[in-house]
C-alpha cells in the first residue's frame, strides 16, 4: 500500500466512522482499517457485540433513573449509553427515527413512554419498514403524542392519519385530503389501556404518579370502522396493518426515507418542509437507495448497506458535509475523553447542554422533529458547544483522553515536539481531522508562545502534557469539529 493510498484509505475509514458511529481516533480508524472497509461496514450493520448496561449500579447511584419517568434522568441514561455502546449505529439509527417520528415527553407528562419508544426503534429501526411502521403505529407514546385514543368510528381524530402520511413515510404531495380520512378511518379502535386502571376504564391524559407506566398498545374491536374504504387508489375494509401495507408499496415512501437517510448520514438537506418544492441534492443517491428498498423488501439495513459502499457516500465533496447535531457532538466528545465506565454527573451535564444546543433528547419541539442542518448552530448554541467540549477534554486523568496524549507524545519521536507538530498531531490524534489553513495558523501561533515541548525531565514532562492538553481542548473547539 503506497502513502497516498494510505491517507487515502484512513481518510475514508474516518469518513465512515463519524457517520455511523459517533467519530473515532487515530487508533480506533487504524484498528479498522485492520478489518477492510466493507468489512466494518458489515460489523456496524450487524450489532453483533456484546453489551449490557449495568442497571443496578446505575440505579445506585442515580435512583431517578430507576423508572426513567423523569426526563433528565432519562436523557442522563439515553447519554450513558450512546457513550458506552460497542454498537454505535444502533443508537445512530435510534437517534434518526426519534428525529423524525417525533414523540416528547412534554405531553405525556413523563418520558418513560418515549424511552419505550427508542428502545422500539432499535429493535426495529433496521429491520424491515412496514414491521417498524406497523410498531410505531402500535407505540403507546406515539398513539398519545397523536391522539389517535380520541380516534372512533363515529367520529374520526385524523392526527395521527395526516401524520403517518405527512411526515413519517410519504411527504407533502403524494395523497388526498380524502386519503388521510380513509387512513384515519383504518386506524379507528387502535388506542392504549393502563392494566392498573383497567377497572375505571383510565383513557384520559391526566397526571397520576406511576399510572403512565404501564400503557400498552390496546385493540377495540367494537370502536373500529369496519365499512368499505378507498385508499391511495385501492378498496377494501381496510385497517391499520392494511394501509401500512399499501403505503410501503408507494414509491413516494421509498424515496422519502432514502432522502431522510441521506440527510441524515450523507449531506444536510434543506428543511424537510422545502422537499416538495425542491429537488434532492443528489437525485441519483436516491434513485440507488430507492432501489435497494424495493429490491430488499423494504429493509433498511440493506439501504444503509447501499449507502455506505456508495460512491456517493466516499466521495471526498460530502465529507465534513453535515453539522454535527448536539447529541453527536456530545456523545462524540464523551466517547474521545472515556471514563464513563461507572455512571456520572457527566451524562446530566450532556444531557443538559444537549437541550440548550436544541436538541432536548425525548423532548422534540414539534411533531416535524428537528430540521438539523443550520438551524444547529447559532450564537447561543456555539458557546455550549465550546464550554462543554472543553470541559470534557480537560481531565488528563480520563483513559481516552490520556492515550490522545499518550499518542501526541509520540509525534516527539524521543525528542521536542515545535508548535507545527503539535497542531497536526493534535488533529491527527482525535480524527483524523482536516482544518483550514486560517485555523492551524492560529493555533500554531498560539502555540508558539509556549516554546518547542520536551520530555527531558518531570517538569518539562508535566509541562508539555499541560500544554497538549489545551491543544486538544482548542481543537474540539473549532469549526471543523463541528462537522462530521
Amino acid at each position: 500500500m503506497t502513502t497516498v493510498q494510505s491517507k487515502q484509505d484512513v481518510a475514508l475509514m474516518a469518513h465512515l466512522l463519524r457517520r455511523a458511529s459517533f467519530g473515532a481516533t487515530k487508533r480506533e480508524v487504524e484498528e479498522r482499517l485492520e478489518m477492510g472497509y466493507e468489512a466494518t461496514v458489515e460489523d456496524l450493520l450487524s450489532r453483533s457485540k456484546a453489551f449490557s448496561m449495568p442497571e443496578d449500579i446505575i440505579r445506585r447511584y442515580h435512583v431517578d433513573q430507576s423508572d426513567l419517568r423523569n426526563g433528565q434522568a432519562a436523557g442522563a441514561h439515553w447519554v450513558y449509553r450512546m457513550a458506552t455502546t460497542p454498537n454505535p449505529l444502533e443508537e445512530k439509527m435510534a437517534l434518526f427515527w426519534h428525529r423524525i417520528f417525533a414523540t416528547a415527553a412534554t405531553k405525556l407528562i413523563q418520558a418513560r413512554m418515549v424511552v419505550n419508544q427508542v428502545e422500539m426503534f432499535r429493535n426495529y429501526g433496521m429491520g424491515n419498514f412496514r414491521d417498524l411502521l406497523v410498531q410505531l403505529s402500535r407505540d403507546p407514546g406515539m398513539l398519545m403524542w397523536l391522539d389517535n385514543q380520541d380516534n372512533h368510528k363515529d367520529q374520526i381524530n385524523e392526527n395521527y392519519g395526516r401524520e403517518i402520511l405527512e411526515l413519517f413515510s410519504m411527504g407533502v404531495g403524494n395523497y388526498t385530503e380524502e386519503d388521510i380520512k380513509e387512513c384515519s378511518r383504518a386506524f379507528t379502535g387502535w388506542s392504549v389501556v393502563n392494566p392498573d386502571y383497567m377497572s375505571i376504564k383510565m383513557r384520559n391524559n391526566t397526571a397520576r404518579p406511576y399510572g403512565y407506566i404501564a400503557w400498552q398498545f390496546n385493540y377495540d374491536e367494537a370502536d373500529h370502522d369496519e365499512e368499505e374504504k378507498l385508499f391511495l387508489g385501492e378498496r377494501g375494509n381496510f385497517n391499520g396493518e392494511d394501509v401500512v401495507d399499501i403505503i410501503c408499496k408507494q414509491e413516494a415512501t421509498a424515496r422519502f426515507i432514502a432522502r431522510h437517510l441521506y440527510h441524515f448520514f450523507v449531506a444536510d438537506e434543506s428543511p424537510v418542509p422545502q422537499w416538495p418544492y425542491e429537488d434532492p441534492k443528489d437525485p441519483e443517491a436516491i434513485d440507488t437507495m430507492t432501489q435497494a428498498y424495493f429490491d430488499s423488501g423494504y429493509d433498511i439495513s440493506e439501504m444503509l448497506r447501499v449507502m455506505f459502499n456508495s460512491d456517493f457516500f466516499k466521495e471526498e465533496a460530502v465529507r465534513f458535509g453535515r453539522i454535527k447535531s448536539p447529541a453527536e457532538m456530545v456523545v462524540g466528545t464523551l466517547r474521545l475523553a472515556g471514563g464513563l465506565e461507572l455512571p456520572s454527573m457527566e451524562t446530566y451535564a450532556a444531557a443538559g447542554v444537549c437541550s440548550q444546543m436544541g436538541q432536548a433528547l425525548y423532548a422534540p419541539p414539534s411533531v416535524e422533529g428537528w430540521q438539523g442542518g443550520a438551524e444547529w448552530i447559532n450564537t447561543g448554541s456555539y458557546v455550549h458547544r465550546v464550554n462543554f467540549a472543553s470541559k470534557v477534554l480537560g481531565n488528563p486523568n480520563k483513559p481516552g483522553l490520556r492515550m490522545l496524549i499518550d499518542d501526541v507524545r509520540g509525534y516527539a519521536g524521543g525528542g521536542a515536539i515545535d508548535a507545527e507538530t503539535l497542531v497536526d498531531a493534535c488533529f491527527d490524534v482525535i480524527g483524523p481531522m482536516p482544518v483550514l489553513d486560517s485555523t492551524r495558523q492560529g493555533l500554531i501561533d498560539y502555540a508558539a508562545k509556549w516554546g518547542d515541548l520536551s520530555f527531558d525531565s518531570d517538569d518539562a514532562a508535566e509541562f508539555a502534557e499541560q500544554k497538549i492538553v489545551t491543544m486538544l481542548q482548542m481543537a474540539v473547539t473549532t469549526q471543523e469539529y463541528q462537522l462530521a
